[in-house]
């Protein structure tokens, strides 16, 4: 998997941050920074989007991801804008099941959850 940022992004990406948060790895990570949402998709075209949203009417496991699908998740204040709920379409907009009362789910275990139910659809691909 590779790690696409839409800027504005809502923290600091810089080494020494990345090494405190534990990832060790993150000279493994392929990491891809863009300026705006509009440039991804430029960057991006023809990829399949889904996106993660409280808004989402179908769980995140009932999706049928393909190679090269992206996942696209947002802050966890506010979520994801009615800009890219739209340009992933109705039928790509999915829900995490959690507690009525629950906002949202973390940022980091929301993607962690949605990446490796792709993974395991694809049998998990590329690992070992």
């Amino acid at each position: 998997a590779r790690l696409h940022l839409v800027e504005p992004l809502g923290f600091v990406l810089d080494d020494a941050r990345v090494k405190r948060a534990g990832l060790d790895y993150h000279d493994l990570a392929e990491v891809f920074r863009y300026r705006n949402w509009q440039f991804f998709l430029e960057q991006n075209p023809g990829a399949r989007l889904w996106a993660f949203s409280t808004r989402g009417h179908m769980a995140h496991s009932q999706a049928v991801f393909r190679a090269g699908d992206a996942l696209v998740f947002g802050p966890e204040t506010r979520g994801l804008p009615d800009e890219i709920l739209e340009e992933a379409g109705r039928d790509r907009v999915l829900r995490m099941p959690m507690l009525d009362k629950s906002r949202s789910i973390n940022l980091a275990n929301a993607v962690a959850v949605g990446l490796y139910e792709a993974l395991r659809q694809l049998d998990y691909a590329g690992l070992h």
